[in-house]
């Protein structure tokens, strides 16, 4: 009965840090760019009382033993790439990609960043900046007098000024991908740097290299949360984390008439 205490006890935990996981998905429904988490758990350690395989005779084995399972534990809870809804806004400066590039910035210590943010602005000296102030890697920077920004689908920023019917160009803004972007290390603020699991940036232009994506002018991509669908795992949680606390009261229970035997 100690084994179902502390498995049931291991339960409840893991079901506490998923339904941790859902609000912080939900909270971020409306946030540009971000990637919903997944939790993935694993089963823990196993008593063997008898092992599967053992000889039961001089000719016969075990077909399949017994084991004790010690409970759950999360294990991961890898980020889901996948694309979200892309909403206009008319905006010269918001981008989405469609593919699965990220932007890169700088950031103020120098370390280059990553995000699928791409609503941007411009600063005080007219650099492409994001909503706090971390320019784009390379820089591109935007005359004050300019009449309008035009960003093609290959990365190459224009602008028009007055009276010169012919745009200049500004820049050429670059993507990167990653072998494996849910090894990703997460700082918030909707920004990313590599790390072993992830792999090393390969930096590309947008439409080059196959699944860099390309840039779409005048949209952001939303949050690829699905309300319904995280309000489902919280029921799921919730009911797995009450039938847990069952297990427990059961257990204590099964103690407490284990104590009465003697009076």
């Amino acid at each position: 009965m100690i084994r179902a205490l502390y498995s049931a006890a291991s339960g409840m935990s893991a079901q506490q840090l998923n339904v941790d996981n859902i609000a912080h998905n939900l909270a971020n429904a409306n946030t540009v760019g971000y990637k919903m988490r997944r939790v993935q758990f694993q089963d823990l350690l196993y008593q063997s009382m008898m092992q599967p395989g053992a000889a039961a005779s001089a000719q016969t084995v075990v077909p399949s033993g017994l084991q004790i399972g010690l409970g759950a534990r999360p294990a991961a809870n890898e980020i889901v790439f996948q694309q979200g809804n892309f909403v206009t806004t008319n905006n010269p400066l918001d981008m989405v990609i469609e593919g699965r590039g990220f932007f890169q910035v700088r950031r103020p210590s120098g370390e280059l960043a990553y995000t699928r943010a791409g609503s941007f602005h411009l600063d005080r000296d007219g650099q492409i900046v994001t909503l706090d102030g971390d320019p784009l890697e390379p820089a591109i920077t935007i005359p004050p007098d300019a009449v309008s920004i035009t960003v093609a689908a290959d990365g190459t920023v224009s602008y028009t000024q007055p009276g010169q019917p012919v745009a200049q160009q500004a820049g050429q803004m670059q993507l990167v991908v990653f072998q494996n972007p849910a090894g990703l290390l997460s700082h918030g603020r909707n920004l990313y740097t590599p790390t072993d699991a992830s792999g090393d940036p390969t930096v590309g232009q947008p439409g080059g290299a196959e699944g860099i994506g390309t840039l779409l002018q005048g949209y952001v991509e939303q949050s690829n949360v699905s309300v319904v669908e995280e309000f489902i795992n919280l029921v799921v949680s919730q009911r797995a984390y009450e039938a847990n606390s069952r297990v427990v009261r059961a257990a204590d229970e099964m103690y407490q008439l284990v104590n009465q035997l003697t009076r």
